[in-house]
């Protein structure tokens, strides 16, 4: 275990320690748990809440204050549960899941690894993304994830323990660009979270919900240089179900017109389109506390 200082022994134990209460209780308490206990924060947490209401007013301008609140309550509680399921996964196995976990469109998946180029899954902070990797692995699908580095090492290196208990390997954004092409050139895959703010020269200006946002144009480079396949992929809570559902839509078709800065920001502005699509179908599942358009183009005023 990585050397720390108190402060970060502190934190180790005390998010250690409620994984370990949450993934010792019975899966249905537990969520209800940290349902109540997200509940409570949604009200005490008046920041976060104001950059959700601040984004949503930037997505949804027609929204009513009511239909937001609802949207923000339905966050706090999916990252509740998300808590609750990546507590429980080092016991996750393909038996005891089967009820309340599948997979859709797993041949969009097959058949563009088949192809032998890699894959490069295109997601985001929608619905359990922790349990979205690790399900896939748990299924024999192993693969790799670029993540940025904890500040707290403990934490670190105790997710990335849990994250990568099936054979998943992790690619740190300080230093991906050369694991995401080696792993291309293997074959292999790589889910990649393209939903974050960035900031100049690593993301570019990609309308978001019809607003410039700087985005990482990093998925769009490596598969226009590589021939590798894009398809999203996202695990969602089906409420008509009561279950998560880890769906792979169709393979993205990028256009090559020989310009290849026009052809990176048209193909990330594509992913962008793809991502805002599944998240107005999931609303209440997306990061929408995260300040998604905080850099702005030269010249802009902020927007939060």
């Amino acid at each position: 275990m990585p050397k720390a200082g108190v402060k970060e022994r502190l934190e180790y134990w005390l998010v250690a320690g409620l994984a370990g209460v949450l993934g010792s209780l019975p899966r249905p308490i537990a969520r209800r748990l940290a349902g109540l206990h997200t509940a409570i924060a949604y009200r005490i947490l008046s920041r976060l809440r104001r950059v959700g209401e601040r984004n949503l007013d930037l997505a949804f301008p027609s929204l009513q204050p009511e239909e937001k609140q609802n949207i923000l309550r339905a966050l706090f509680r999916n990252l509740g549960w998300q808590m609750v399921e990546f507590s429980r996964m080092p016991r996750y196995t393909p038996q005891n899941t089967r009820d309340w976990l599948r997979t859709e469109g797993l041949d969009h998946y097959l058949a563009a690894k088949s192809r032998g180029k890699g894959v490069l899954v295109l997601t985001g902070h929608l619905g359990a993304w922790e349990l979205s990797s690790f399900y896939h692995s748990l299924m024999g699908h192993p693969m790799g994830m670029v993540i940025r580095r904890l500040d707290n090492t403990l934490l670190d290196a105790y997710v990335n323990r849990i994250r990568c208990l099936h054979g998943n390997r992790v690619l740190h954004k300080d230093d991906f660009a050369r694991g995401l092409l080696k792993a291309m050139h293997e074959g292999g895959t790589v889910g990649i979270l393209m939903d974050t703010n960035m900031t100049p020269p690593q993301g570019v200006f990609a309308n978001f919900f019809g607003i410039p946002a700087c985005t990482g144009s990093g998925l769009a480079r490596v598969a226009l240089k590589t021939g590798a396949a894009v398809l999203p992929g996202f695990c969602l809570w089906e409420p008509g179900e009561q279950k998560y559902v880890l769906h792979f839509g169709p393979e993205l078709n990028f256009v090559r017109t020989g310009d290849s800065e026009a052809d990176i920001l048209a193909a990330t502005e594509q992913c962008n389109a793809v991502l805002e699509d599944w998240i107005r179908r999931y609303p209440g599942q997306w990061l929408w506390i995260h300040r998604r358009w905080k850099t702005r183009p030269a010249g802009e005023p902020p927007l939060y």
